[in-house]
């Protein structure tokens, strides 16, 4: 490949865009790896960690509801870029909470600087993608998966050479807030769409309704694996500390082998069969895993949910950022405003059955969730469309 078709296919832009995603994902997977040993260190039950867990919930979901108002007003450069540098300034908060309440405070503020970073830098995709009429979103969160399992690898190695959550956690937080600044600088320049004095509080507009169930259904198994996929190898399934970090960290590997190749199967499948397959493989996966509890077969089983849900998310915010009439950053929070409330329905949920049965039997309320995706992808069939619109423009 030359160096000039290498630069059309990797503009500077893209780069700054992937950096990014990477940044979110690495970020959020490093305190995922530390989970089991914050409940240990607070001595928290299953239900106790849940609501703990929660206040990461609720800052992305209320965050959310301002993410695209802020873009409308600053555009997403700069909110991508702000919002970059207070996740890692956030992060070693969570290492010196003294106390759950404190913990959960500090998780609430890093949801809120992570979801408003998630919608500014999937607005950011859409524009780069409508700029060079070509698919990326994929490659976008493709990048966040390889984030994210870095990042997990980084804990799990935290783990194994016993290093603190604070030593971790700031370490990982210059690192990345390096990357974020020199990233900043080639995001795409976006003009404001709101005007300085437009509303910054916004609620998802009814078209995006059904874009936003698919998106809460993916989330509610996305969440699941980030925040109990840990604690159940090692409290079910009975493995050490550092085989449990090693759960979060397979699932986001097999998520970024199909979001790699997600951009060339979407031009080559429907979204829609793509999604209702997707959603099924990840329901039998995690089933597997909770009907035979056993090392192997529950990676195996987490692998497959990180497969089958790879394309869902990048499908729907995709066609979310091009809907008509809606700006993108406006779509994009709408639908991961619906979306990811399964992030705050999840932990709790899971935590309070877990108590009152079993984390297993407590679990199977995710398949079921999963199993809906091959109901509800029909929403996605305004998406060829767009796709047809985007590589009409690039002809």
């Amino acid at each position: 490949m030359t160096a000039s078709a290498s630069s059309i296919r990797f503009p500077p832009e893209r780069r700054a865009v992937l950096a990014m995603f990477f940044i979110n994902g690495a970020i959020f997977a490093n305190w995922v790896s530390r989970i089991p040993t914050m409940q240990d260190k607070f001595e928290l039950s299953d239900g106790a960690l849940g609501f703990v867990l929660v206040g990461i919930s609720i800052g992305v979901i209320s965050a959310l509801a301002f993410a695209g108002g802020l873009i409308a007003r600053y555009g997403s450069r700069r909110v991508t870029a702000s919002a970059a540098i207070g996740l890692c300034l956030a992060l070693p908060l969570l290492a010196i909470a003294p106390h759950p309440v404190a913990l959960w405070a500090a998780l609430l503020l890093l949801g809120g600087v992570m979801s408003t970073m998630d919608v500014s830098m999937n607005a950011q995709g859409v524009e780069v993608e409508r700029i060079y009429a070509r698919p990326m979103m994929s490659s976008f969160h493709a990048a966040f998966s390889i984030g994210g399992f870095t990042g997990a690898a980084i804990g799990a190695g935290m783990v194994y050479i016993e290093s603190s959550p604070l030593t971790h956690f700031t370490f990982v937080a210059v690192i990345f807030a390096g990357l974020a600044l020199a990233a900043g600088r080639s995001l795409l320049a976006t003009a404001p769409q709101g005007g300085q004095h437009g509303s910054v509080f916004q609620l998802p507009r009814r078209p995006l309704w059904p874009l936003g169930a698919i998106a809460f259904c993916a989330a509610i198994g996305e969440g699941s694996m980030a925040e109990w996929s840990g604690v159940y190898l090692e409290s079910v399934v009975g493995v050490e500390a550092t085989i449990a970090a090693l759960g979060f960290a397979v699932f986001s590997l097999t998520m970024t082998i199909g979001r790699l190749a997600g951009d060339r199967v979407t031009s080559r499948y429907s979204p829609v069969m793509l999604v209702r397959t997707g959603g099924l493989i990840a329901a039998a996966g995690l089933l597997l895993a909770i009907i035979v509890p056993e090392t192997a077969t529950a990676l195996i089983g987490f692998a497959a949910v990180g497969l089958g849900l790879s394309v869902v998310i990048p499908l729907a915010f995709s066609a979310a950022g091009s809907f008509p009439n809606i700006p993108p950053g406006s779509g994009i929070a709408g639908v991961a405003t619906i979306g990811y409330a399964g992030f705050l329905a999840g932990p709790p949920v899971i935590g309070l059955l877990s108590d009152a049965v079993s984390l297993p039997t407590a679990l199977v309320l995710v398949v079921i969730m999963l199993t809906t995706l091959a109901f509800t992808a029909g929403a996605l069939r305004v998406l060829p469309t767009n796709r047809a619109a985007q590589h009409a423009a690039g002809s």
